[in-house]
């Protein structure tokens, strides 16, 4: 139904739902031409700027951002990271303004060495600069931990491999060494984690390449050191018990045949970012058309999002990963592009209702028979409860704020994510754990989630805000506030059946019956599902 397709496009395109008026709007050029209806319904949604904020926090969770650390010494909080928000404005920006993927790749591994960054690309350099560190600086023990962070945060998340399971052995499966893992570990010991002032004075914080005397001043960034070395392998993992050294080097497995070449220049950030970003690369572009296939279709075409290895799940549709891959290669590297193929195409635009032969032939939907039906994630979810109550503020970009905070009325992409306690309402509804890379997002489904629902005083406060509304929206008849609030949180009309129920219960309780009502929608499946 058109209802259900700009709601699905709506949200899986911005993170957000449709309005009532959209949705007529829609309604009526799909009657006359559906594929010219959707086709500008959705170049009008990708030119949104609230794409960048949908499509960011995918990546926020494979760079696992956080903005503080798993743990504090007393009040100590000179690792954590007050300017966080910069590196997440960064990737909302580059999302809205279709930075190609593989410059995407380049600037988060080296911006400050690319003559093409510009001063703002800097941010960029926080998917490295705002990973986990750990007090006992230079503690070989401790930077060996935080290598193996940066690895397996690059690798899994550009490259689909587990990498960093060879640091103490081969790795059992995947035809990765020891050597390549320290190769890689080379690039990471040769850089630095820096707290780059925000203003660049002469003589000053930054002139010299000194970091910001204070932090709430500083971008957390990464340089390289003074003496970029190579790391001899640490046997078993044990950083006292060493073997042969290894020059710095990109994964041999993925060097056509040969031996790769060793990066020469500084810690080799730029020859490692070019190795992922070249197109001979095979697993790059696939990794990432995967990903974004498996937020628009419920599920990827490789089932295990970050390891493409032995141990990962095949591709259900080889050949059509391939071509994906390559096309996406071809057109720049654009991700508006390949998302607009994908929600234009006819697998996407099925319905999710599901037949006898279907359910008998393809019961897991692996083969793409129909559209899957699927559960938002918190932050839209969030967002879709204060968009119809009309409190959301559209603001985009800016810093950080409390999740749980019944007040705070922002996006839900720009929520504080901490390492230390995430935040509650996050944690409750299945938001990843910010200390490692995320290769996508698990569900589950607990009574606390209904508790939640039923009594938390955002849902309360939220739930009135929408009452109020539908008074002011349509004052002439309880059943003209009844289809207002289907309108708004569902897109469609209510039913005679929903109708004559709601005016039962509302008969019931005059004084508190609006508030109540507008909170049983609020936590209904059908507000919380993609259909």
């Amino acid at each position: 139904a058109p209802h259900h397709l700009i709601r699905r496009l709506s949200f899986d395109l911005t993170g957000l739902p449709p309005s009532p008026d959209e949705v007529a709007k829609f309604e009526a050029a799909f009657e006359a031409n559906p594929d010219s209806a959707t086709g500008t319904l959705v170049d009008r949604l990708l030119a949104s700027p609230h794409f960048g904020e949908r499509w960011a926090r995918l990546w926020l969770d494979v760079a696992r951002y956080a903005e503080d650390q798993a743990h504090i010494v007393g009040n100590k909080s000179e690792l954590f990271y007050p300017n966080a928000y910069l590196y997440r404005d960064w990737i909302i920006g580059a999302f809205n303004r279709d930075l190609p993927f593989d410059d995407f790749i380049r600037l988060q591994l080296v911006a400050d060495q690319l003559d093409c960054a510009e001063e703002s690309d800097l941010a960029a350099l926080g998917f490295s600069g705002l990973g986990p560190k750990y007090y006992r600086r230079n503690d070989p023990k401790v930077m060996a931990d935080e290598w193996e962070d940066r690895i397996d945060t690059v690798t899994r998340g550009f490259l689909g491999l587990t990498v960093s399971c060879a640091r103490c052995h081969d790795h059992k499966f995947d035809p990765i060494s020891t050597e390549d893992y320290y190769a890689l570990a080379g690039v990471f010991a040769s850089t630095q984690m820096f707290n780059r002032p925000l203003e660049m004075g002469e003589a000053g914080d930054g002139a010299a390449g000194k970091p910001a005397k204070n932090l709430d001043q500083s971008m957390h960034i990464v340089r390289d050191r003074p003496k970029p070395s190579d790391l001899a392998v640490q046997l078993r993992g044990d950083p006292q018990n060493r073997g042969v050294v290894v020059p710095r080097r990109f994964l041999t497995v993925l060097a056509d045949g040969g031996e790769p070449l060793r990066f020469a220049q500084g810690s080799g950030r730029r020859e490692l970012a070019e190795a992922i970003a070249d197109r001979d690369n095979p697993l790059t572009a696939r990794v990432f058309v995967n990903r974004i296939w498996a937020e628009l279709f419920g599920g990827g075409l490789v089932a295990t999002a970050s390891n493409f290895g032995v141990l990962g799940s095949p591709p259900s549709h080889p050949e059509l990963l391939d071509d994906l891959a390559v096309r996406f290669m071809d057109d720049g590297w654009s991700v508006k592009r390949l998302i607009r193929e994908l929600v234009l195409s006819s697998t996407y635009r099925q319905s999710s209702d599901v037949s006898a032969s279907q359910t008998s032939k393809d019961p897991a939907n692996r083969l793409f028979s129909r559209a899957s039906r699927r559960r938002l994630p918190v932050e839209m979810w969030r967002d879709a409860i204060f968009s119809a109550a009309g409190n959301l503020d559209l603001q985009v970009g800016g810093r950080s704020f409390e999740a749980s905070d019944p007040d705070a009325n922002r996006r839900a992409v720009y929520a504080r994510i901490s390492r230390l306690k995430l935040d509650p309402m996050l944690a409750l509804f299945d938001h990843p754990d910010p200390n490692m890379h995320a290769p996508g997002r698990y569900e589950s489904t607990t009574a606390l989630q209904k508790l939640f629902a039923m009594n938390n005083p955002m849902m309360v406060a939220q739930a009135q805000r929408l009452a109020d509304r539908l008074h002011r929206e349509a004052p002439e008849s309880d059943p003209a506030r009844i289809h207002r609030a289907s309108r708004l949180l569902f897109g469609r009309a209510a039913s005679l059946e929903e109708e004559r129920l709601a005016l039962d219960f509302l008969d019931t309780d005059p004084d508190t019956g609006w508030r109540q009502y507008c909170q049983v929608l609020l936590a209904s499946n059908e507000l919380l599902y993609l259909d």
